[in-house]
């Protein structure tokens, strides 16, 4: 898909990490920009310096708070898109939380949060910008999973079952859409030097200090920085790639897990413990 000053790019979760470097490397394309969260002075920030970097000179940048598992506000968002842009041709459903925890120490309203963010604000995304897309030449969908939608750690049922999900939901999409349009990317990221961990929800039943030693593995492990994974991103979407993988430890546990799709956990959980060493 071509990005240049007539494109309309819809980006969720834009106020900080990979959703914020995006909004930031889409304005470096020429596109024009509609970017949502649910933190408003972030949102504010990343749009100033989206403008900043924006190779358009009349590039617009429009902002919506917006909680994207609530089905109504992303229904009023979609229409606040069309009435401010009047097209869209472009949506990244980046937004995402974590939650730490293991299924019996998790109560069921922290798997409705998660869900609700993680699962559903991709669904609503998808299901409500798709009749824009079909209305336009060329449209591109691109939901972002997460290596746990390949591989699902102990300690990680919620997170996993989102990303898996949203894995599956965007592959059963792709071959719907076989013939149209619109073409849909799913992203795995790896270890993504953002505050993802250190934000994540603590489950009902979870000891802190667990999840604290959780935060520290994940900032020693995660070395792509969200302007690397922006750029890989959006080069998947200029040259019409199904999947992405982002970083090298991505591309590491895909091969492995292909290799071994019962047991990759024996590996993986040699080589962690390797790493935290």
């Amino acid at each position: 898909m071509k990005i240049d000053r007539n494109t309309v790019a819809v980006v969720t979760g834009a106020a900080s990490g990979i959703g914020r470097a995006l909004a930031i490397r889409l304005a470096a394309e020429g596109a024009q920009l509609a970017i949502s969260d649910v933190n408003q002075n972030g949102l504010e920030e990343t749009a100033q310096l989206a403008l900043k970097q924006a190779t358009n000179p009349d590039v617009k940048i429009s902002t919506h708070v917006v909680d994207v598992s609530d089905r109504e506000r992303m229904q009023a968002f979609v229409q606040e898109v069309l009435a401010e842009h009047g097209r869209a041709h472009l949506v990244i459903n980046n937004a995402g939380v974590g939650l730490g925890g293991t299924t019996e120490e998790l109560a069921i309203e922290d798997y409705e949060w998660l869900l609700g963010i993680n699962l559903w604000g991709v669904i609503y995304g998808t299901k409500l910008f798709l009749p824009i897309l079909r209305q336009q030449p060329r449209g591109h969908i691109v939901n972002i999973s997460s290596v746990f939608g390949i591989i699902a750690p102990p300690g990680h049922s919620a997170y996993a079952t989102s990303k898996f999900a949203v894995r599956g939901f965007t592959e059963s999409l792709r071959h719907e859409l076989k013939g149209s349009s619109i073409t849909i990317t799913s992203v795995h990221p790896g270890g993504i030097r953002t505050n993802i961990a250190r934000n994540a929800r603590v489950g009902a039943g979870v000891d802190p200090s667990v999840v604290e030693r959780e935060i520290q593995f994940f900032d020693q492990v995660a070395k792509t920085l969200p302007e690397t994974a922006a750029d890989v991103i959006v080069r998947g979407v200029l040259n019409d790639k199904e999947k992405v993988l982002i970083g090298s430890d991505a591309w590491l546990i895909d091969k492995i897990q292909r290799l071994m799709p019962i047991r990759y956990w024996n590996v993986l959980e040699k080589m962690l413990e390797k790493m935290a060493q």
